[in-house]
């Protein structure tokens, strides 16, 4: 696991769970991945620079939604999307 530290809403994991089936204690593990891939989130409006994750957890590629903050990475949404899994394949030249 990384060095950096995590951080999220109760509220926000708790939604997240009911609605893809994700902890963010569980998206922690995609940032273990060596083949990560990261990208800033261009369409979000806000003042703060927002990312995504790819990274594999498990027989999946997890996509993990968030931002950093005074070097902790702050998780606000995650799941397994075909959008993510599609980036992280392309970008590590995965065919299949």
């Amino acid at each position: 696991m990384s060095k950096d530290s995590f951080e999220w809403d109760r509220q926000k994991d708790l939604l997240n769970q009911a609605k893809h089936a994700v902890s963010f204690m569980d998206a922690q593990i995609a940032f273990a991945d060596p083949y990560r891939v990261i990208a800033e989130d261009l369409s979000h409006g806000g003042t703060e620079r927002r990312y995504y994750y790819f990274g594999k957890v498990g027989e999946g590629v997890l996509t993990v939604r968030f931002t950093y903050r005074r070097g902790v990475i702050r998780i606000y949404g995650a799941g397994y999307w075909r959008k993510g899994k599609q980036i992280y394949e392309r970008q590590n030249q995965i065919h299949r």
